[in-house]
C-alpha cells in the first residue's frame, strides 16, 4: 500500500481532508469555490470528472512546502455554483483562466487530473500567455473504442442517481491492489462527502462525462508551446499509456514520466504520491516562470 495509505491507516483513517478557503465571482458567470495555499511559483490544479477539490488532499500539502497552490471546485460541484452555459473542456479552461483573473494571478503552472487534463490543454491553447507549464496525467488527446466503452459505462452509473453505484463503478480508476486491500474502504469514507451529493450535482457530472466524450485536440496540440509533462500509469483503464504518449508525442518537446508497477492506475496522486511528487516537482524546478 502506497505510503499515504499507510499512514492514513496508522492514524485511524483520520486525515485532514482540504478544504475551500474562499469563494469569488469570476468573469464566466458562476462564484467559484477555490483554495489558495503555500508560497512561490503559482500552480493551478484542475479537477477531474465528479470530484471536489479536497480529492487533492493527497499532492497538494508536499508540493504547497515550495509553491503556491491554486485549487478550485469545477462549476455545479462541491461548493461552487453551476452558472449557465454548456460544461466541455474548453469552457473548464476558461473558469479556470477567470479564476487566475479573480487572484490576480497573471500567469501560472498548470495541473490537471483526468477531465482537468482535458482542461489544461485547452487552457494552454486558448489562453497561452496564462501558462508556464502545462502538466497532464490520466491524460488523452481522442478518445478510441475502448476508452469509448469505459467512459459510457461510467456516465450511465450517474444517470440512474444511484450515487453508491456510480462511487462502486469507479473504483475502475484505482488499482486492483487498493480495490482489494481491507483498508479501502474505511480509508475512502472521509472523501466521499467530496462527490455530489445532490441530483443537481449528479446532473453536473453527466454534462462532465459528456465534455470528456466530446475532448478532441489531437490535431491542435502541436500549437501548445509551453513546457509539457505528460505522467503516465502502467495500470490506467480509462487513459492507457498509448494515449498518455500520443499526447506527448504531439507537443513540441514534451517528456514523459512512466510509473510502473502497483499502484500505477489512473489515480496516481493517490497511490504513488511520491512518485507523482517528485516528478512535478523535479520538472517545475527545471522550468520557472519567465
Amino acid at each position: 500500500m502506497a505510503e499515504f495509505y499507510r499512514c492514513a491507516a496508522q492514524a485511524g483513517v483520520a486525515m485532514d481532508i482540504v478544504a475551500p478557503t474562499g469563494s469569488v465571482v469570476v468573469s464566466t458567470g458562476p462564484r467559484l469555490a477555490y483554495r489558495d495555499v503555500g508560497e512561490g511559483e503559482p500552480v493551478l490544479l484542475i479537477m477531474g470528472v465528479a470530484g471536489s477539490l479536497g480529492l487533492w488532499t493527497p499532492l497538494e500539502p508536499p508540493l504547497a512546502e515550495t509553491r503556491r497552490i491554486i485549487s478550485f471546485d469545477n462549476r455545479g460541484l462541491g461548493s461552487s455554483e453551476r452558472g449557465r452555459g454548456e460544461i466541455s473542456a474548453a469552457g473548464m479552461a476558461d473558469d479556470a483562466a477567470a479564476v487566475l483573473d479573480a487572484l490576480g494571478i497573471e500567469r501560472a503552472h498548470v495541473l490537471g487530473w483526468s477531465l482537468g487534463s482535458a482542461a489544461c490543454q485547452e487552457l494552454a491553447l486558448r489562453h497561452p500567455d496564462r501558462v508556464g507549464c502545462l502538466v497532464l496525467y490520466g491524460t488523452w488527446a481522442r478518445r478510441d473504442g475502448f476508452q469509448t466503452a469505459m467512459l459510457t459505462g461510467l456516465r450511465s452509473t450517474w444517470s440512474t442517481g444511484d450515487i453508491e453505484a456510480a462511487l462502486t463503478a469507479s473504483g475502475v480508476l484505482f488499482s486492483p491492489r487498493l480495490l482489494n486491500s481491507p483498508d479501502f474502504q474505511a480509508i475512502f469514507k472521509p472523501f466521499v462527502p467530496l462527490f455530489p451529493q445532490t441530483p443537481e450535482q449528479v446532473r453536473v457530472v453527466g454534462e462532465q462525462w459528456q465534455a470528456a466524450f466530446a475532448h478532441d485536440t489531437l490535431a491542435r496540440l502541436p500549437e501548445i508551446e509551453a513546457p509539457t509533462l505528460v505522467l503516465s500509469g502502467e495500470q490506467d483503464l480509462l487513459t492507457s499509456r498509448w494515449q498518455c504518449e500520443e499526447v506527448a508525442n504531439a507537443i513540441e518537446g514534451a517528456e514523459i514520466a512512466r510509473i510502473d508497477g502497483p499502484g500505477s492506475s489512473h489515480a496516481l496522486h493517490f497511490e504513488r504520491t511520491e512518485e507523482v511528487t517528485k516528478a512535478v516537482s523535479e520538472f517545475l524546478d527545471r522550468h520557472p516562470l519567465r
